[in-house]
């Protein structure tokens, strides 16, 4: 990997699990009776395949100062009742508007800390969505490695769950005390044999290079230990750096952060190790053996992305259920409010909690499509063999560097142009360029 180019191309750029990205969002025709429209329609269309359903669970009992996740900080468990309360009405709700229970293709638990709930909660919570045969759906759930128990994976086994991610970031202990986020390697051995014993057939493990006080001999001695355990998937994620979307990240400065080089190297060292390990390349940020169903998606050329991230399989339906929680209907967007507060009182008094969103159009549709495809399949075709000049301007600087390739009408990444997938995917962002943020919106591309 050229250390220039990393220099060249680290800049601010979306993730791009949606397009248009959230803060690109047009929120002036949208409200919530288009919301309901477009996704009664969707669902007509679409419902018999079955839709996704993404869960957010918020609490925290302490502030992990990297995390930009949207969540609550308490060791007051009395909060897990009405909160899950309010899962189980929002979903009611949703099912009555749809009119009947629809088919579930899989269920995420994110957050937050999911298994901040006790076992009890999250098996009343799951009650609600196992009327479908359990065989249906694939479950996954993110565990903090501290506090996941055995009941935990009993639980959530028995309610059909056969995926666990567990986030450990850094086993370097200078680094968890930076970040407020501690772990072992046994207990990650441990719960990761527990499951493994139980019947789960697929554990990530999320890491993050970049992070306040990480060193090139540290994060090698945490891939070691990870790579020992052979986790059959590894998220390996540039840190982003948001203080002013998190106040939390203030705790260190920009001074305490791996810079220039010394970051490239980090990731570096990444990449190759886990390659070395017999780890493939999926898509951004993403790993995993070759026998994984993610890896088997990218042959069968089935690979998509979502809110969710990386998935094997696509649906065109994404239910986003809790506070902050996003739904994609394939034609719209929405989300919902982002306090717990207003969450709770919505939700009781009978009405959803949507506070914004997005209804595509045309335009919107066909750039989706493109940024997925690259995003998935490393390449993506124009209609009629031509590409937008606009498009090819700005991509032309890239293609001088041997990242893409441009030819009768389909943009295709080499190999070394996969680590630079958001640079790739922001040259085709025309919302983007007809509005430059005046301020900082996104994080760097590494």
């Amino acid at each position: 990997m050229n250390a220039d180019l990393l220099k060249k191309y680290n800049v601010a750029a979306p993730r791009y699990t949606s397009y248009p990205t959230v803060p690109y969002w047009d929120t002036t025709n949208f409200d919530q009776d288009t919301w309901f429209l477009a996704l009664k329609q969707a669902y007509m269309l679409h419902g018999k395949e079955g839709m996704s359903i993404y869960i957010h669970l918020p609490f925290c009992e302490s502030l992990c100062t990297y995390c930009g996740c949207n969540t609550r900080i308490t060791k007051n468990h009395g909060v897990e009742k009405p909160y899950i309360d309010a899962l189980i009405r929002e979903w009611e709700m949703y099912t009555t508007l749809l009119g009947e229970q629809p088919k579930i293709k899989e269920i995420h638990l994110g957050g937050g800390t999911p298994t901040f709930f006790s076992p009890e909660n999250l098996a009343r919570l799951m009650d609600a969505f196992t009327t479908h045969s359990q065989e249906e759906m694939e479950c996954s759930f993110e565990g903090h490695p501290d506090n996941t128990t055995p009941a935990h994976l009993e639980v959530l086994y028995d309610a059909g769950f056969r995926r666990l991610s567990l986030g450990i970031q850094d086993f370097d202990k200078s680094v968890q005390k930076m970040i407020n986020r501690y772990q072992t390697p046994l207990q990650v051995a441990e719960i990761t044999e527990l499951a493994r014993k139980k019947g789960y057939h697929s554990v990530n493990f999320d890491l993050i290079y970049g992070l306040p006080g990480q060193t090139f001999a540290g994060l090698q001695q945490t891939l070691q230990e990870v790579v020992a355990m052979k986790p059959d998937r590894v998220a390996f994620y540039s840190y982003a750096h948001v203080p002013w979307m998190k106040p939390g990240q203030r705790h260190f400065t920009e001074k305490d952060l791996p810079q220039g080089n010394e970051k490239f190297e980090l990731y570096r060292l990444g990449r190759e190790t886990l390659s070395e390990a017999g780890y493939q390349e999926i898509g951004m940020d993403h790993f995993a053996l070759p026998s994984d169903p993610l890896a088997l998606a990218v042959k069968k050329e089935e690979l998509h992305r979502n809110f969710m991230g990386y998935t094997h399989q696509r649906t065109a339906l994404l239910l986003g259920l809790g506070v902050s929680s996003i739904s994609d209907c394939s034609y719209a967007f929405a989300q919902n409010v982002k306090t717990v507060e207003q969450y709770l009182q919505k939700i009781q008094q009978g009405e959803f909690a949507l506070e914004k969103g997005h209804l595509l159009n045309e335009e919107d549709l066909e750039i989706r499509r493109h940024i997925l495809n690259l995003m998935c399949k490393n390449r993506t075709d124009f209609l009629n063999n031509y590409i937008p000049e606009s498009i090819t301007r700005r991509l032309a600087p890239l293609a001088e560097d041997g990242l893409v390739d441009m030819d009768q009408g389909r943009i295709s990444v080499h190999e070394t142009g996969r680590s630079f997938l958001r640079n790739i995917c922001m040259a085709l962002d025309e919302r983007l360029w007809e509005r430059q943020p005046e301020t900082a919106l996104f994080s760097q591309t590494l």
